[in-house]
């Protein structure tokens, strides 16, 4: 893989409903995600969206184990 390629998913569904999921979290939240830039969110706004995603992804995958 060349440095200079984008990392990033190559699967377009795969995009698209991990931007519906970080719009749920965001919401649940009560973070203002709108689409395009969100340059104007704090960094603990943004890290708690990613952290909750993460948590639920974990969480789901779990009981998928049981």
């Amino acid at each position: 893989m060349s440095s200079n390629k984008r990392s990033g998913m190559q699967v377009p569904e795969a995009k698209a409903a991990m931007d519906r999921f970080k719009t749920e979290v965001a919401a649940e939240l009560g973070v203002n995600l709108k689409d395009g830039y969100n340059g104007d969110l704090t960094s603990k706004e943004a890290g708690s969206i990613g952290g909750e995603m993460v948590r639920q992804m974990i969480k789901r995958q779990e009981e998928s184990m049981k």
